[in-house]
């Protein structure tokens, strides 16, 4: 087959999407499928865009005022549209349209995949109810909600409308953001969401079309060989590690207030950055907690601190649609915590503590827990290593091939 992706969440970033394309189109290619990514993107060298070009990469036009740390924007989609038909006549022979978020650069792939007749499968990666109120201030985000609503509507019909509620729409900025979310999924023939409880939040807001949760993989070619059962001696200091994003959404604070709680030896390495690790470098420095920071780390590092951990940490509520770091676990047999009961769905079960609600003291507890009885550790690794050949990506592509057969077809 011949798949184009369409993303605003993919050049010059990281993060959980990222790494989902990435993954999925190594496994695709791997097994005979070419693919195309086309995606928004900050300004590059002509020598980039050759080299980016060679593995069927494409930036597509986009803004020129972009500046780092923000996520790189589009230009309209007309404007992408009329570019993707002039310099890229390829994707008229494309057999899926495979989209992913829902900015400019997503609603032309929707748009003319209508427009072409090619199948549109798209993906719904998160919450960007939870997300624009994490970064927009609060006394704008109403506003920032209707401008991004006016401008989605312009371009994609916009039938369905959800009004604030007392479930998850309990504010006008979230409502509009649902009502963004529903009706781009709403554009495509097939929608996927990397969870079950995602799906259904969507679908009790008034998504139609045929959906299905597919969960994202992990890379086979970095798959650990014969990771060691966890274990943890009565004496022995706990290793945990945090490798989310260090910010609000992620709630890295509420971590840190719940390690001033913990009673017992623990030692914490968190890695990656974000708008609060300042903020959670000077918390822990004067609450002499045994924390170590290390900022924006290669993965390659990153796993061998996975490999050595005894625990893995998330603790996000509400807001988490699936939790890489969870499977990023899940690979190396590190048991995992987290507070939100919607992640007990990505995970094998009794292969993770969950604390009893999202506050600090609950998450110290539930920590505190684990050292006063050690020897769960060991039980919860075992399972995680008996469930873990489930993730691999090339387990998760042949589900993903089957659905691009029934969708074309």
């Amino acid at each position: 087959m011949k798949i184009a992706f369409f993303s605003d969440c993919y050049l010059d970033l990281t993060g959980g999407i990222v790494s989902s394309i990435n993954a999925q189109k190594a496994a695709l290619e791997q097994n005979g499928h070419t693919v195309y990514i086309f995606s928004s993107s900050y300004p590059k060298s002509h020598e980039e865009l050759q080299k980016l070009a060679k593995t069927n990469i494409f930036p597509v036009p986009s803004c020129r005022l972009c500046f780092r740390g923000f996520t790189p924007v589009s230009r309209r989609p007309r404007i992408i549209e009329k570019w993707l038909l002039k310099t890229h006549p390829e994707i008229k022979d494309c057999d899926i349209f495979y989209v992913h978020y829902e900015s400019g650069c997503s609603i032309a792939g929707l748009r003319l995949g209508k427009q072409l007749k090619i199948p549109t499968v798209q993906v719904m990666h998160g919450r960007e109810d939870m997300g624009e109120a994490g970064i927009i201030p609060f006394g704008l985000r109403t506003i920032v909600a209707c401008l991004l609503n006016w401008f989605h509507s312009w371009y994609l019909p916009h039938p369905v409308k959800i009004h604030k509620d007392d479930y998850l729409a309990n504010t006008i900025a979230k409502a509009k953001m649902w009502t963004l979310m529903v009706n781009h999924a709403n554009s495509a023939d097939l929608v996927l969401t990397p969870s079950e409880h995602f799906r259904k939040k969507l679908i009790k807001y008034g998504v139609t079309k045929p959906s299905q949760a597919l969960p994202n993989g992990y890379p086979d070619t970095h798959f650990p060989n014969n990771p060691p059962i966890k274990s943890l001696s009565p004496d022995e200091t706990l290793r945990i590690i945090w490798h989310s994003r260090v910010s609000g959404e992620k709630r890295i604070m509420v971590f840190l207030k719940a390690l001033a709680k913990v009673q017992g030896k623990y030692h914490c390495d968190i890695y990656g950055s974000g708008p609060d690790l300042n903020k959670a470098k000077v918390f822990a420095k004067n609450h002499r907690l045994s924390v170590k920071f290390h900022g924006e780390t290669p993965f390659t590092k990153v796993k061998e601190a996975i490999t050595n951990a005894h625990l893995d940490v998330l603790v996000s509520y509400n807001y988490d649609t699936f939790g890489m770091t969870l499977i990023e676990a899940e690979a190396y047999g590190v048991p995992v915590l987290f507070c939100d009961p919607d992640m007990q769905e990505i995970v094998p079960k009794g292969s993770f503590i969950i604390s009893k609600d999202e506050t600090a003291e609950s998450i110290a507890s539930a920590i505190s827990d684990l050292l006063i009885h050690p020897e769960q550790l060991e039980k919860m690794s075992k399972i995680m290593l008996t469930h873990r050949n489930e993730i691999l990506i090339s387990e998760r592509i042949k589900q993903l091939e089957k659905i691009f057969d029934t969708i074309k077809s």
